[in-house]
């Protein structure tokens, strides 16, 4: 998708869409995240049969870029950074939009663009898909990247918007509306 050199000079980097070769690539940055949002990994309940499964099937729920080190088309490039986003509908715009589900760079390649060049390269997917909007998270100790994005991308706060959820026991109680 893209080919960026940044800072030091050496260092190149290019993003990609995730094939179904890196799902165990996927996965190992899934548990750094975990790490890093401080998770036990024990609550990744991930496998990589699951993400190739809802990844690359004939009607995949979500999709991911890769962020990897070298120039596009080097091989043994390693996977440094991903984003994982699916669609959804918004009923106000009557267009579809774009959710990240979650956004990583490995500390080591951090301050190097890689983080940047994946929100460019998720803005040309949500263009490409005619979306109004991108939205996402953010846990709310996480200071630096809450003013990146406000700073640098100047996205919007939902402020007055609270984030629900039903778990696999959740969602099988609602059975008891049927």
């Amino acid at each position: 998708m893209s080919n960026l050199t940044t800072s030091p000079p050496e260092f190149k980097f290019h993003i990609r869409p995730a094939q179904p070769a890196d799902v165990d690539a996927i996965l190992e940055l899934i548990r750094d995240l975990a790490v890093y949002e401080k998770e036990p990994l024990t609550t990744i309940k991930a496998t990589p049969e699951l993400l190739a499964q809802n990844l690359f099937s004939d009607t995949p729920y979500a999709h991911a870029l890769l962020a990897i080190t070298g120039a596009e088309g080097e091989a043994g490039g390693q996977a440094i950074g991903l984003a994982l986003y699916f669609f959804n509908f918004s009923t106000w715009t009557g267009k579809p939009g774009l959710y990240l589900e979650d956004l990583y760079v490995r500390p080591t390649h951090r301050a190097h663009g890689v983080g940047k060049a994946l929100f460019g390269a998720l803005g040309r997917v949500a263009e490409d898909r005619g979306c109004a909007r991108m939205d996402w998270s953010v846990l709310t100790w996480n200071a630096p990247s809450i003013a990146f994005y406000k700073e640098r991308l100047k996205a919007i706060m939902m402020e007055g918007w609270v984030g629900m959820r039903l778990g696999e026991e959740g969602i099988r109680r609602l059975g008891e509306f049927r």
